[in-house]
């Protein structure tokens, strides 16, 4: 089978998606989609809903989210790289899982050639939970690049599920395929305790998680076909015009490569120096430094968290539980939600929440013991 990679809106540099271009109209509709999903007739990776236009209102929180988080979303993508970095020699080649991984995984690469001196190709695959990673992209990958140069790249965790689908599946890959790809997640920010590697722990708005195709190379989030096919996804030609991808991806590393250069003495900060030489300047590449963290304690608050809302709100299906700022956004664009809590209604990172819980009318819980911003509950279509 013939494989041609796109890059969406993105330069062709930045990423090649290997996913199959599905036609505009095979669209469900958001309850009908629920529908199915909940009664076990359709598994969610089979459909996809029409995605619209944000709205002026909803842009402008994104606007909003860029002034407030972009310098953390630059900072925690600049340590990761870092990370990869130490963790690789010779090239990389970052499969990032659309589409959250995407616009991180086009910064990560740049960063990885401007300043860390390491060749980088980037792809964008697709992966479901209880179907695994798309093995017809990886068997391409592998037949282009060593299995042991390859680094999987997503935004964030939530309750862990992708990372344990990306372990299990990658390891049916190696077994079938007498390779040895390491299936450990790198993430921005890992609530769940589940990732390889992460920035940070802390449950805050990536910007990026706020839109959908338009921040994501104007790629719909992807479907799955049969085995010997590549995973699917709608490319939106039509949003063209209000496309933020390139933008967006242009700002957070122009904002990581400020914190390079303007960053002073380690000793000063006392941050943390990756031990190779910047590819423009000939000095060592000095990187904010990552805070200790403790992954079964996050694994054991999540567990928690997750237990205590399924008893109190009666959730028969953890599914239909979504913790974290990233998770609840998803809900609310393209689920149909039941409850959104958030921990405290004025903080500027869940504006975008209450906004959309406002439109959709949907309820807002305040939740002062949640140890996440936000949690979205979905909808059961099984109830009544």
């Amino acid at each position: 089978m013939t494989i041609v990679p796109f890059s969406g809106s993105y330069a062709a540099d930045d990423v090649q998606f290997l996913l199959r271009q599905l036609p505009a109209q095979q669209f469900t509709s958001v309850a009908d989609k629920e529908a199915l999903i909940q009664s076990g007739r359709k598994h969610y990776s089979e459909m996809l809903s029409p995605e619209s236009l944000p709205s002026q209102r909803y842009l402008q929180v994104f606007d909003d989210a860029c002034a407030a988080n972009l310098a953390q979303m630059a900072r925690d993508c600049l340590v990761l790289t870092g990370m990869i970095a130490a963790r690789r020699t010779g090239d990389v080649t970052l499969v990032s899982l659309a589409r959250a991984g995407t616009p991180v995984g086009v910064i990560v690469r740049r960063l990885l050639a401007q300043r860390f001196g390491r060749a980088a190709v980037h792809y964008s695959v697709s992966i479901a939970r209880d179907r695994g990673i798309d093995a017809v992209a990886l068997r391409h990958i592998v037949q282009h690049h060593a299995p042991e140069s390859i680094v999987f790249i997503d935004g964030w965790t939530g309750k862990g599920v992708i990372s344990r689908e990306l372990a299990q599946s990658v390891a049916a890959f190696n077994l079938a395929h007498g390779t040895a790809i390491d299936s450990g997640l790198y993430v921005l920010s890992d609530l769940a305790g589940s990732a390889a590697c992460a920035a940070s722990e802390a449950d805050y708005l990536i910007p990026s998680s706020i839109l959908n195709a338009t921040v994501s190379g104007l790629v719909s989030r992807t479907v799955v076909g049969a085995p010997d096919q590549l995973h699917g996804s709608v490319y939106y030609e039509q949003f063209a015009p209000h496309d933020r991808s390139r933008s967006f991806v242009d700002a957070a590393t122009a904002a990581a490569l400020a914190l390079i250069d303007a960053a002073p003495p380690a000793a000063t900060l006392a941050l943390t120096v990756a031990l190779l030489p910047a590819a423009t300047q000939g000095r060592p590449v000095v990187i904010p430094p990552v805070a200790a963290l403790d992954r079964a304690a996050a694994a054991a608050t999540s567990t928690a968290c997750l237990a205590r809302l399924q008893q109190e709100y009666d959730v028969a299906d953890v599914n239909l539980i979504k913790p974290g700022i990233g998770e609840a956004t998803r809900v609310l664009l393209r689920r149909v939600p039941r409850l959104l809590l958030v921990r405290d209604p004025g903080a500027a990172d869940v504006r975008h929440l209450t906004l959309l819980g406002q439109e959709k009318n949907v309820p807002v819980i305040i939740d002062q013991s949640l140890p996440y911003q936000a949690v979205s509950l979905i909808r059961s279509a099984l109830d009544g």
